[in-house]
């Protein structure tokens, strides 16, 4: 007999086929449900899905709004340029990740093939400039400069060049007229983020991957309104990607232009003379330092007084805006924000904060007399003022007798505002004030001034300043004790003797502090639009506003104009009569006072002007010039770091401007043809039908001169002379980059590092 079944099959084997059948029927189970669930259950969906397979879209980019000054004058606008660009996604195909290709097309293009390899990379925390920070999916440009003989071997030999192309575009320039550079105040654009897509995909402004946002000044301010909408149009294609239809079509509607305050004649004069200020700065020999004036950075507010409309804003050093037109090269970018770069991209004019010198004299005078003092009263000036052992002296010594609070600020004596100050001190209880609020008059009186926050200038990343009042001193004291408790030394040098000072009574308002606050050292910080907002409240009868370089924004069309009209902030804290003293004794300052000596000759009578001068101390570093100025229908503020005194540094540049703006020859003797803005700027430059600006323009046109290359190539006629387009770049510059500034001891005045 045998044990084998019938079958011829083992037990064993009957129960792996038993297994098998098991499993084949799961997976036929499972792919019978995955089968339902694709087809019935989530059938609609995926349907709907796969249909937009067969949908390409094509975007057109909205031409950018252009940015013009009160008169019409492109100050930024459009050009049409020959781009070459990569498409990173066709590169990475190819089987050395598009290599070969780039170095053969930096060859037609006469750069670094480098350079062009850079440029396509994708940026991220780690990789600097030169990068792509846009979509990967979008082309990259390479350069906006090629000439038509360029761009017509790419597109004539495109299979040596897959994923390059070559063609006409609208890009932004910065023709910078009659070389007013304006860059700062302007700004940059660079391509769109996939963060900042993802941001704004549920607002009414979303982004399109083509898209370029501004990055700083006026094109970030303004970026909305100027970018308008990029057009796409939806085209409907087979599975071999031809087009088989039209399905959607939305067109571009271009961005809408900015008329701003600047005038770009006075920009210009306020950019050249703040240059040669700092140049003719250089040249003069400090004495306490040993070395000829540095005079590294500097900036200039032109402003209307009665409307806070600013009519030209400079900022020293400057740089070209157009570097980042199609990508900055790693070259320009170090150029810009490498640690010897002295950091150009800074608007110093509202990023630019120091300590005001005597210029602050002005809110010290007004909260004397809201502390009850009285305008006439007889203040001692003597050459210097004493507590305990220390001993702060008036400016060289000087000594005026009694003098009324006027006079103390015409002549600029530190040692009147050393003893109001310290008589108020006193009054409120000193370095242990008393229960209850302390008064502090010159404290309250420079916020209601409004320093130590944001004036609402119409630019990104404006800075606050700093009022040293009891609240910052306890904050700063608690974020900064530890390390002052660790370095101070009671016998050590200054820097440790401050530190031991400040480790043990850095929280409280000592009397040396109140003292050196009133005449605008110490910790005290201001911007020169911060002033430019103070002097212009003393000029207009005491309204602040709210500076503005907007003026109206006009649609594409020219129909619908949006007027930015001034607004107002705030008034000064003091009476009419105040105001008044205060006006006299500022023209003093032009006619007898600190800065006569640079306004000799003025035509006072006919164009009266007021000035206050200030000479910062910082320490470790040579003094700031301050001259804060303004005549009935503007303020002027300079202000140049490292130079020396406040008219010896600033006064005959600010002159100079007044002088362009009404038409004043050296002789004093006025030429109203000669006038560049004798009265400020009302109206809007003339909109035209088809909604252009009445405004002269020069332009030249590279797609027309590509398109009839190829007509003269097919043809076989000699083709044209090649052409290159740029705008001009200003001359360099140079400076040391801007810093915080902590005041330097003058005397014996006590200050901080």
């Amino acid at each position: 007999m045998t044990n084998i079944p019938e079958t011829g099959r083992t037990p064993r084997v009957q129960t792996r086929l038993v297994v098998i059948q098991i499993l084949v029927l799961s997976l036929l189970g499972t792919l019978g449900g995955r089968l339902w669930y694709l087809q019935i259950r989530e059938g609609a969906e995926y349907q709907k899905e796969a249909s937009g397979n067969h949908v390409q879209q094509v975007v057109d980019p909205a031409v950018r709004g252009s940015i013009l000054d009160a008169r019409g004058v492109p100050l930024a606008d459009n050009e049409t340029r020959l781009v070459v660009s990569a498409s990173r996604t066709d590169l990475l195909k190819q089987k050395d990740d598009g290599k070969a290709v780039l170095t053969k097309l930096a060859g037609v293009l006469g750069m670094d093939p480098k350079e062009v390899m850079l440029k396509v990379r994708l940026c991220d925390a780690k990789t600097p400039q030169p990068c792509w920070n846009g979509s990967p999916y979008q082309p990259i440009p390479i350069t906006d400069e090629a000439t038509p003989k360029q761009a017509l071997q790419i597109r004539e030999r495109a299979e040596d060049f897959p994923g390059i192309t070559a063609e006409p575009e609208a890009v932004r320039r910065y023709p910078a007229p009659g070389k007013a550079n304006t860059a700062q105040v302007l700004g940059y654009l660079s391509p769109v983020t996939d963060d900042e897509i993802q941001q704004a995909k549920d607002t009414d402004s979303p982004y399109l991957r083509s898209d370029q946002v501004g990055r700083s000044g006026l094109e970030r301010q303004y970026d909305k309104a100027l970018r308008g909408k990029a057009g796409v149009t939806r085209y409907e294609v087979d599975n071999l990607g031809r087009v088989i239809g039209k399905a959607q079509s939305d067109p571009a509607e271009p961005g809408a232009n900015l008329v701003t305050s600047i005038d770009a004649r006075v920009q210009r004069v306020a950019e050249y003379e703040l240059n040669e200020a700092m140049k003719k700065a250089r040249e003069q020999f400090d004495k306490i330092t040993g070395t000829n004036y540095k005079a590294d950075s500097g900036a200039v507010v032109v402003m209307e007084a009665k409307t806070g409309r600013i009519v030209a804003m400079a900022s020293n050093p400057n740089y070209d805006p157009n570097v980042w037109v199609g990508g900055i090269s790693s070259k320009d970018y170090a150029k810009l924000t490498g640690k010897d770069s002295d950091y150009p991209l800074l608007n110093r004019a509202i990023q630019g904060q120091s300590a005001p010198g005597s210029t602050f004299k002005v809110v010290s005078t007004a909260a004397a007399v809201q502390a009850g003092y009285e305008w006439d009263g007889g203040y001692p000036c003597t050459s210097s003022y004493s507590v305990g052992g220390q001993v702060f002296k008036n400016f060289e010594g000087e000594s005026f007798g009694p003098i009324s609070l006027g006079r103390a600020l015409e002549v600029s004596c530190d040692t009147v505002f050393y003893g109001l100050a310290d008589r108020e001190w006193k009054k409120d209880g000193g370095i242990n004030p008393k229960k209850g609020q302390p008064k502090d008059w010159f404290f309250k009186t420079a916020h209601q001034f409004g320093l130590g926050k944001e004036t609402g200038v119409d630019l990104p990343n404006e800075v606050t300043g700093r009022v040293p009042d009891r609240q910052w001193k306890l904050d700063y004291w608690k974020a900064n004790k530890d390390a002052w408790c660790k370095s101070g030394k009671k016998d050590g040098d200054y820097v440790q003797k401050i530190a031991y000072e400040n480790c043990l009574e850095g929280n409280k308002m000592r009397e040396g502090d109140e003292i050196n606050y009133s005449i605008g050292q110490g910790d005290t910080l201001v911007t020169p639009i911060q002033e430019a907002v103070i002097y212009g409240a003393l000029a207009n009868g005491g309204t602040m506003h709210a500076p503005t370089i907007g003026k109206a924004i006009i649609s594409p069309d020219g129909r619908t104009v949006t007027e930015i009209k001034p607004k107002v902030t705030g008034k000064l804290p003091i009476s009419q009569a105040t105001l008044k003293g205060m006006d006299d004794a500022l023209a003093g300052v032009i006619t007898r006072g600190t800065a006569a000596w640079k306004f000799g000759g003025w035509p006072q009578d006919k164009i009266e002007l007021h000035a206050k001068t200030g000479t910062a101390e910082v320490y470790g570093k040579q003094t700031t010039s301050w001259l804060a100025t303004y005549s009935k229908d503007y303020t002027v503020i300079m202000t140049i770091a490292q130079a020396g005194t406040g008219s010896g540094a600033s006064g005959e540049a600010v002159r100079n401007i007044y002088s362009a703006l009404y038409g004043v020859g050296p002789d004093g003797s006025i030429d109203n043809k000669k006038a560049l803005l004798p009265t400020p700027q009302k109206g809007l430059p003339k909109v035209r039908t088809d909604g252009t600006i009445a405004a002269p323009k020069i332009s030249k046109d590279p797609a027309k001169d590509l398109l009839e290359m190829e007509k003269a190539t097919k043809e076989g006629a000699p083709t044209p002379d090649d052409t290159q387009q740029g705008a001009t770049t200003p001359p360099p510059t140079t400076g040391n980059r801007d810093t915080r500034r902590r005041p330097r001891r003058r005397g014996s005045r006590r200050t901080q590092p």
